[in-house]
């Protein structure tokens, strides 16, 4: 565990692709302990006069609000920064601005569109970067939907998890997520909305080394028959709105509804990283319903990123 501990402390997270599955492990107990703590109202200041800047290129509810609060909570203070709030929407280079915030702050979040931007903030930063949200990755995300999936099955190994709907950044992430924990996934899009193919490469590489199976299809009911977990995301996301139209007939099949979860298994949970559009990805039945834990689930990137503070910034 120690030699787990060690070797977090000062990495970036760009993607869960270069964290080891005892690593992934790690932050999900490490979570499980910084939620008990918060719950019984147990100080946990391990992060006591250190400063996170949080930088914004994409508005956001859940992430400004559970790593701001995080911080908090656990001791230190984090700065929002929106793209005008900083040179960077002025034309200062991205490694500038990664050079002098290392002289101010102890990490650097960022939400960004390009994944690019990212490693490039990372590569000229001598504090911890983690990646928030890109236009291919949101490994934040997939790290509160393993805490989810782990809390209520008691394991990740040989469970099932369906994700239906577009191949984007959320699928992305959960399919190496997955892979890296042995948990079985299956991703059903329509045809033109695969997952790209070079990170469907990547999660079948190491799902031989769990013994997890990862796989694409255009069929929503073989994808989600007899799974653990049902997830979906909006049919368009956040810069893909002329497309709007074209998405609403194309997805219109993928939709999660009763008779999509019938083919689960019957104690299987609903996820979803929100916000939810009711009527088009899913129905108000299902994301309303008694096996929906859409907010234990947004409740959830709270604590494994207070986990992930800690591991990197400690």
């Amino acid at each position: 565990m120690n030699t787990v501990m060690n070797n977090l402390k000062g990495r970036n997270l760009l993607t869960l692709s270069e964290y080891t599955t005892d690593e992934i492990m790690y932050i999900l107990e490490k979570a499980i302990e910084l939620k008990k703590m918060q719950k019984e109202g147990t100080v946990h200041h391990y992060l006591q006069g250190k400063t996170l800047a949080m930088i914004f290129e994409k508005s956001s509810t859940r992430t400004r609000v559970s790593f701001e609060v995080g911080m908090q909570q656990l001791g230190g203070h984090a700065l929002f920064l929106s793209r005008a709030d900083i040179q960077l929407g002025r034309g200062e280079t991205v490694p500038d601005t990664a050079k002098v915030l290392s002289r101010y702050v102890d990490g650097i979040m960022i939400r960004a569109h390009e994944h690019e931007s990212v490693k490039e903030l990372a590569n000229n930063s001598d504090v911890p970067v983690i990646n928030a949200l890109t236009d291919d990755y949101h490994p934040c995300q997939a790290l509160a939907d393993l805490l989810t999936l782990y809390e209520v099955k008691g394991s990740l190994k040989g469970k099932k998890l369906a994700y239906v709907g577009d191949g984007n950044n959320v699928a992305h992430s959960l399919m190496i997520a997955c892979a890296k924990t042995g948990v079985d996934c299956t991703v059903a899009v329509p045809m033109g909305y695969e997952p790209k193919q070079e990170i469907f490469d990547q999660a079948k590489v190491f799902a031989k080394m769990t013994g997890a199976t990862i796989e694409v299809t255009h069929d929503p009911q073989t994808a989600v028959a007899g799974a653990d977990a049902v997830y979906t995301d909006v049919w368009t996301s956040m810069g893909w709105e002329d497309e709007t139209e074209v998405r609403l007939k194309a997805f219109a099949p993928y939709q999660v509804n009763a008779e999509l979860m019938a083919y689960a298994d019957k104690d299987a949970m609903f996820l979803h990283c929100l916000p939810a559009k009711r009527g088009e990805e899913v129905t108000a039945e299902v994301i309303d319903g008694p096996r929906s834990l859409v907010f234990e689930e947004a409740e959830n990137r709270l604590h494994v990123q207070k986990a992930l503070l800690v591991a990197l910034m400690a």
